[in-house]
Parts: structure tokens; sequence; C-alpha cells
């Protein structure tokens, strides 16, 4: 399996409803996009080892080890989450933060789990990358995280759908910030000018699949990692870079963020 360059999507869900009954299919039509590489994220207990068991069956693709803030009002099975963890298929914790969109889960019971999770992070002796989740909540996610031992810079903010303003705080904390199909949407001029301020270095793009599908093919229900190569794409042109550099560019960032071990360089 070549990577000539390669594309990455470093956020999807292939376990979920949506794509896991078609999976093969899915995992076609992303390696004939050129998309060869991907990373199924963990929501819950419900998809944390279903994740492990397509990582571990198919070349190229890595799972995470993580609970949602949504899933707060469960009881999770730390014991569970930890041995996936511990797999070598497993290159991150997450999906996990803060969601104050929503009025449920509660504040507190979110706040809870957080801490459950973060203090389980602590204490496992895994040093993996963290993928955050955080909708509306930028200031006390930052300000728990701060509170903790996680290396700041070993953290993703994904589909990161905020302004510039809200985006400072999270790169002066150091932290990586990854880029859905929602930054080519012409009704969010604003997510398109944070991406373009945000340096390459600490830049990703997923999916998120199967939401949120990018143009031209905002129509497409479920998104699917095939797509991650129009948002890549854009982004390039964003930030006025030749797109084969470009990909080289995200795929080396995640390289080197997650561990992946494919010996990936940036190029010029």
């Amino acid at each position: 399996m070549g990577y000539d360059p390669p594309m990455i999507d470093t956020h999807c869900h292939l376990v979920s409803r949506q794509l896991h009954p078609r999976l093969d299919e899915v995992l076609t039509n992303a390696r004939d996009a050129g998309v060869d590489g991907l990373i199924t994220v963990s929501t819950g207990m419900d998809d944390v080892q279903a994740g492990l068991d397509v990582a571990n069956a198919h070349e190229h693709v890595w799972c995470t080890a993580g609970i949602h803030p949504h899933e707060a009002e469960t009881v999770p099975d730390w014991n569970s989450v930890l041995k996936v963890a511990r797999d070598e298929c497993c290159v991150a914790w997450g999906e996990l933060g803060l969601d104050w969109y929503y009025k449920t889960p509660t504040r507190d019971q979110q706040f809870s789990l957080l801490e459950a999770h973060l203090g389980t992070i602590e204490t496992s002796g895994i040093d993996m990358p963290v993928v955050l989740h955080c909708r509306e909540a930028v200031d006390d996610l930052l300000a728990v995280l701060a509170g903790s031992s996680i290396d700041l810079s070993r953290c993703v903010f994904h589909c990161y759908t905020g302004n510039v303003e809200s985006l400072r705080p999270i790169l002066d904390a150091g932290c990586h910030v990854s880029f859905t199909g929602v930054v080519t949407f012409s009704s969010a001029p604003e997510v398109a000018e944070a991406a373009r301020s945000v340096p390459i270095e600490r830049l990703m793009v997923e999916t998120d699949a199967p939401y949120l599908s990018p143009e031209p093919v905002r129509k497409m229900r479920p998104n699917e990692p095939c797509n991650v190569v129009h948002t890549t794409r854009f982004l390039a042109d964003l930030h006025g870079v030749d797109h084969d550099t470009f990909t080289k560019r995200m795929d080396a960032n995640a390289d080197r963020f997650f561990g992946l071990g494919l010996g990936l360089e940036a190029g010029d």
C-alpha cells in the first residue's frame, strides 16, 4: 500500500452504525481516493472494543480509547478502556472533553467524567496523545487540562468550528487543531479564517465521518473518509500551498503526532 503522497483521515468513526455495516466498501472508497490511512475514534463503551477490532483487522487503520462527554451519564468500565489503550493499534486517548451545546449531560456530569478520564490516563503509564472534543467550552476545558499533568502540546482540538478569538488560547497552550468539512462551508467563513491562522506544523485534517460532508460533496450522506481529500485541498488553497506538498505536510504531522511509525517527512 503506497504513500505517494499519502492521505490520512485523522478522525473518523468506522464502527458507527452508518459506516460499519458496509465497512469493506468504505475502506475501498477511501483507498480509491488515495486515502490509505485512517484513525477510527471511539466515543464510548459501545464502540471502544469494536474500533480496536477494526484496527487489528486492517492495515493502516488505527484506533483510540476514550469516552465522549455525551456519554457522561454512564459509568465507564475503565479496565476495558485501558485494555484497548494498551494495544499497539491504539494511538491516542479520546475523544474526550466538554460540550456545552446541549443541556444534557449536565456540566457537573461532564466535569466528573473528564476528571475521571484524565485520572485514568495519568495513572495508566500509557503515553499517548489526546483527542479532544470541545464545543462552546474552550476556556473551561483548557482550565481543567492545565490542572492536570497532560502535555498540552500532545493534545488536538478535533473538528474545530470556532473563530479566531476562541482559537488564540488553544494555540497559546501549544495544542494542535484539526478541521473537518465545516471549514469548506460558505456559511462558516469564521472557521476558514481560523484555519488560515493555525501554523501548518500544528494543523491536521479529518472527516469526522459519518458526519459533516465537505463541499463539493456536502449532500453525501453519510460522509466517508474518502472525502478528506476535499478538505485537504481546501486548506491547501487557504494556506497558499501546492496540494501535494500540503498533503505531505498534513500526513507528516499525523505520523509524528500519533506516532504511526510511517517515517513520513513534510517535504519542501
